[in-house]
């Protein structure tokens, strides 16, 4: 292989992944570059295979202050996603581990082993007054490394066992493996959860979340959980326009046939790496409509790809965003998807030993 091949190889479209590169790690100073294609260095990483690295966390359960995200605290038993969703928020958090939120976060899972035990930890303190804890606020619980390390399954019988509620969101229909957990905390009020579904058109799915299970599947992942009573619900994210927005009718209608009670939707935005990642993506994928797609999102948020401002940033503002949200509105009262979000009993929680509660 010469090397004009050699560079046209490297080149290739990365298929099974979102993230086509590395952008630069805004909290490292210094930066390895492979200057060559044919050069070899101590660093030089040997494939682009997923990596499980273990980590020793000391704390698991966060305080999530943001107003506008629907839940109160939150534990993620990975971090960095192989799902590889390419307009993904938690992507930027991988800067904060020294990796890159490209490629890196899709093939670097961070897996916290003792995450069980630190949940525990977490209950057990007498100062927790108990809300509901969302599982996961970041990155997804049930990605292709559950199957092998089924760190949320015992996260679940941790909370079962101290009758904690738990909101969940996935995309992923693994989740079925813990049917029988799910159903007896069903029964007590103590679960809830979104099946994040973005696309019926294969194609831009397997591009937009190229390791994700298909939308047929999250719709069977609804109709089986909420058969045995989980209350099920639908998020419709992001919406992108010129790419799905136009789908919100068909998802929203299909999920409530298939058991869905309620819902949520967010707005692209495209904040931190994410907006290189997003954007050189688009234009590899969609090169006949990338400045249409590109523009539509700039005029939602004042004429950028991302504004940070609590109540906005997740909804934009303008006609395009507008539209989205009128939409949202109409058939979620169509399809009656306007139930409560956090109905979970909080009263049945008690740490193993006690016998009741003193008020």
């Amino acid at each position: 292989m010469n090397e004009e091949q050699e560079e046209q190889n490297n080149n290739t479209y990365k298929k099974g992944r979102g993230a086509q590169f590395n952008p630069k790690n805004r909290f490292l100073k210094n930066e390895r570059v492979k200057e060559q294609i044919e050069s070899i260095d101590d660093w030089t990483e040997p494939n682009i295979a997923t990596q499980y690295l273990e980590d020793k966390s000391k704390t698991l359960v966060n305080k999530v202050d943001s107003p506008d995200v629907g839940m109160w605290y939150s534990m993620n038993p990975y971090q960095g996603c192989e799902h590889g969703c390419i307009y993904c928020y938690a992507r930027n958090a991988h800067e904060y581990w020294s990796y890159s939120a490209g490629l890196d976060f899709e093939r670097k899972i961070i897996v916290k082993k003792n995450a069980p035990e630190l949940l525990r930890k977490f209950l057990m303190h007498p100062k927790w007054e108990c809300v509901p804890i969302a599982l996961s606020g970041n990155t997804d619980c049930y990605q292709p490394a559950e199957k092998k390390f089924r760190i949320t399954r015992q996260l679940l019988e941790v909370c079962n066992e101290f009758n904690q509620p738990v909101g969940m969101i996935t995309k992923n229909a693994g989740m079925l493996r813990d049917k029988d957990l799910l159903k007896e905390m069903a029964k007590k009020k103590l679960i809830s959860i979104l099946v994040s579904i973005t696309s019926f058109e294969e194609d831009l799915r397997s591009v937009m979340e190229p390791r994700t299970t298909t939308a047929k599947q999250r719709l069977r992942l609804i109709k089986e959980l909420s058969e045995e009573g989980v209350r099920m619900g639908v998020m419709l994210g992001p919406m992108i326009p010129g790419l799905n927005e136009h789908e919100m009718q068909r998802i929203m209608k299909a999920a409530s046939e298939n058991g869905a009670t309620f819902s949520a939707y967010t707005f692209i935005r495209l904040n931190g790496a994410i907006k290189l990642i997003f954007h050189d993506w688009l234009y590899k994928n969609f090169p006949d409509r990338a400045d249409k797609v590109w523009h539509l999102i700039e005029h939602a948020h004042n004429g950028k790809v991302n504004d940070s401002r609590f109540g906005v940033r997740m909804r934009g503002e303008g006609p395009i965003a507008e539209l989205v949200r009128q939409q949202f509105k109409k058939y979620n009262k169509i399809y009656g998807l306007n139930a409560e979000r956090w109905e979970l009993d909080c009263t049945r929680f008690r740490r193993p030993g006690e016998q009741g509660r003193l008020f």
